[in-house]
């Protein structure tokens, strides 16, 4: 069976972003993220996937946008319309990533069956939220708690949950 994950790194408010950009620098956390989805699909909002200086290498990353006249050709990049056009796509990973922007985690929730959450020990300004992890759907199975250091301005958890 399918593992989809989404993955994200969320403020205590269930910040994410502002203005496009992330409100963090954890290296850690990017570590794990590189390590996590390597290999995979990794599913995007085309606003998200513009933040990138380039596609991630060693991904395949699956665009999804409203805009129909959009396109971005390079051999790891898909353009689709849906979320459901997208986890389509991602029928032959056994571990696809949902990774992002608000409006694509909304979406996602109901696909997803795990959630690989960085829980940044901060209240954050924002205009970019994750949805609120709902207890009675999401059990807490693994928890590693990382504290702030010369390499990283706050605390943070990662957090990992499965679909109840």
């Amino acid at each position: 069976m399918q593992t989809i994950t989404m993955i994200a790194a969320i403020g205590e408010n269930n910040a994410i972003g502002k203005d496009n950009d992330l409100l963090w620098h954890l290296p850690d956390d990017f570590k794990r993220f590189k390590q996590l989805t390597t290999g995979h699909h990794i599913i995007m909002g085309r606003k998200t996937f513009e933040t990138f200086p380039k596609p991630l290498p060693n991904r395949t990353h699956i665009i999804i946008t409203r805009d129909k006249t959009y396109a971005f050709d390079h051999p790891d990049c898909v353009v689709v319309h849906s979320i459901e056009d997208a986890i389509d796509l991602t029928s032959e990973d056994e571990f696809p990533f949902i990774i992002g922007g608000g409006e694509i985690y909304k979406q996602g929730e109901t696909f997803a069956n795990k959630l690989e959450i960085t829980r940044v020990h901060e209240n954050f300004e924002a205009d970019t939220f994750f949805p609120e992890v709902n207890e009675t759907i999401w059990k807490l199975i693994a928890s590693e708690y990382h504290p702030k250091d010369d390499r990283h301005k706050f605390d943070f958890t990662y957090l990992t949950y499965n679909r109840k």
